[in-house]
């Protein structure tokens, strides 16, 4: 393991140890907001992945984080699992209508595969509405039995809920450098920066393409559930939002800094700044969202990690690869 690489652990491992010990030093709310936290960085790193390495600018993914929260649900109350079991069939299940929608998807380019996948989202957030055993458009709640079985106490369920966020969100983190450095990371780098460059040194760029948005998609659905677990009830709305999911996400990517790790984790704490400073204000919080990612994207086309990088030359998560003498 290189220099960088161990450091990049070391650092992910005391954050991680951090964050574990979270309900010995924060209070409720503070473990809930920061477990939401976790999901939207978890959602913002995939996505990235997706959009920044991959070049696939997808307007979709409530549709997988949707697919994973109504799988937890359908897996308690129709199949009987305990809630944590549905988490891997969240995963295949998100996984595998991806890859369907890839079959018609990756026949479309640019703007149009964007629309694309919004459609495919709205069709699905429409199938779930439209089924009575699920509640319909009024949704439903999880079991209070299935709630228990999670665990006795109301507070170790939280603190349980709160570990899976967290473990996913470094998680994320951590299995994305890990990605990027890997040989397969060399591909989605150079896809990166010129598709065509690297066509032509043999990288197999729709092959590339597809399994980053399948796994992408598979672990937004593991994400989904996780935050309807949470949540303890869904509906086609909130489980569908596109405000939400997708809006918020790329939001965060893009005055970030889109194609950078470290742009998911910047823009990630900049919008949850915003979020807890101007969420009394209504509109005016929009507004500011609004403004605050145009001003981004006009002075800095790499977001506010690419103004970090050029003014001091940090690299919190370098990826970028030194030939040898």
């Amino acid at each position: 393991m290189s220099k960088p690489a161990l450091r990049v652990t070391i650092a992910l491992v005391i954050i991680a140890a951090i964050l574990a010990a979270g309900p010995w030093w924060a209070g409720r709310a503070d473990l809930r907001l920061i477990g939401e936290f976790m999901s939207f960085l978890a959602l913002a790193v995939l996505w990235n992945l997706l959009a920044g390495y991959a070049g696939l600018m997808s307007v979709g993914q409530q549709a997988f984080v949707g697919l994973g929260g109504y799988m937890l649900f359908i897996g308690t109350v129709s199949l009987g699992l305990p809630p944590l079991a549905t988490l891997p069939v969240a995963f295949v299940l998100a996984g595998a209508v991806a890859a369907a929608f890839a079959l018609l998807l990756f026949r479309l380019e640019g703007a149009y595969f964007a629309i694309g996948t919004w459609v495919a989202a709205e069709s699905v957030a429409l199938v779930f509405a439209g089924i009575p055993s699920l509640g319909g458009g009024a949704g439903m709640s999880l079991p209070a039995a299935a709630v228990r079985s999670i665990a006795d106490s109301r507070e170790l369920r939280e603190f349980i809920v709160y570990w899976l966020l967290c473990g996913l969100g470094i998680g994320t983190l951590g299995a994305t450098y890990a990605l990027i450095r890997s040989k397969a990371g060399l591909a989605l780098m150079a896809l990166r920066d010129n598709p065509m460059a690297a066509a032509s040194v043999g990288v197999d760029i729709a092959r590339i393409r597809f399994w980053t948005y399948v796994l992408v998609a598979a672990l937004t659905g593991v994400v989904g559930a996780i935050i309807f677990l949470q949540k303890l009830r869904i509906s086609p709305q909130s489980a569908f939002s596109l405000q939400d999911w997708t809006v918020a996400v790329i939001f965060i990517v893009v005055i970030g800094g889109i194609g950078r790790i470290e742009g998911a984790i910047l823009g990630t704490i900049v919008y949850f700044v915003l979020r807890e400073l101007l969420s009394d204000y209504g509109v005016v919080y929009l507004i500011v969202l609004g403004g605050v990612a145009i001003l981004v994207v006009t002075f800095s086309g790499a977001g506010l990690w690419g103004l970090v990088e050029r003014r001091f030359g940090w690299s919190l998560m370098p990826t970028a690869r030194r030939l040898r003498d």
